[in-house]
C-alpha cells in the first residue's frame, strides 16, 4: 500500500514507489520468463522458425521449449506450421500482429522503467 505523506522526505519516497509500481503494472506477465523473452526476440526478427533452430538458439530441453511455445500459442501471439519435408515433419512458429504489438509495449515499458531508476 503506498501513500503520500505530509513530510518532504517521505512524500518523495512515496511518490518514487508509486512511479515504479505504475511502470510495473504495464509489463506483460507473458514475458516473464527469460525464455519467453528469447522466443518472442527472435521471432520478432524472423519469418518462421523452425523448432530445432529455437532450441539450439535458446539452449531448451525439448520440454521445456514445448511448454512455453503452448504459452505462447493459447493467448495468440504466436502461431505454429506443421508440415512436412519430404518425409520429415516441419513445426514453424510465427510471431502473431498481436503478439509483436504486445512485445513492443511490453519493451517499451521495460525501458522507461530502466531509464525511470
Amino acid at each position: 500500500m503506498y501513500y503520500i505523506s505530509y513530510t518532504d522526505q517521505s512524500c518523495i519516497i512515496n511518490t518514487i514507489e508509486l512511479n515504479i509500481v505504475s511502470k510495473i503494472d504495464h509489463l506483460h506477465k507473458a514475458f516473464e520468463s527469460r525464455v519467453r523473452l528469447g522466443i518472442m526476440s527472435i521471432l520478432m526478427v524472423s519469418d518462421w522458425v523452425d523448432y530445432k533452430s529455437l532450441k539450439e538458439q535458446l539452449n531448451l530441453t525439448d520440454g521445456n521449449l514445448a511448454s512455453h511455445i503452448n504459452g505462447l500459442e493459447k493467448i495468440d501471439f504466436i502461431v505454429i506450421n506443421k508440415g512436412f519435408i519430404g518425409k520429415k515433419t516441419m513445426t514453424t512458429y510465427k510471431i502473431t500482429e498481436l503478439g509483436k504489438q504486445t512485445f513492443k509495449q511490453h519493451i517499451n515499458a521495460l525501458e522507461k522503467l530502466i531509464k525511470g531508476l
